[in-house]
């Protein structure tokens, strides 16, 4: 188990991480993948993602990257990792593909924890995997 903390002006909030995504974050991956690729290379990409090593990056970085907006906590799959966050649960870490032609950034399986760490905290460290 990995830990971020994130303090505000009045609380300090840990978020605790798995140390490695679970075994449902590869098929929601790959699910969400093969909205816009073909089912080959989306193989192969959460096989790699599966045999990727451990990394970080900021969360305030993996938004711009990605060029996706924040989803509010109003949203209830937001809302229900920030109650997981706040009961000191841990939770998955992301898995992250590079888009070859544009470099873009594409959760692959997260968008929602990211979405409520950032809450917390944009400077918040998030472990993830990226192929």
């Amino acid at each position: 188990m990995s830990t971020t903390t994130s303090e505000t002006a009045s609380t300090i909030t840990i978020i605790k991480w798995f140390d490695a995504p679970q075994k449902h974050d590869y098929p929601a991956a790959q699910s969400y993948l093969s909205l816009t690729m073909k089912p080959d290379l989306v193989k192969k990409i959460v096989a790699a993602l599966k045999k990727a090593q451990m990394t970080t990056f900021k969360s305030k970085d993996i938004f711009r990257a990605s060029l996706l907006s924040l989803l509010g906590v109003s949203n209830s799959h937001v809302e229900k990792v920030r109650a997981e966050i706040l009961a000191g649960q841990e939770i998955s870490p992301l898995l992250l593909y590079r888009e070859k032609a544009t470099g873009r950034l594409i959760i692959a399986d997260g968008y929602h924890r990211l979405c409520a760490v950032y809450g917390f905290d944009e400077d918040a460290v998030i472990p993830c995997k990226i192929v």
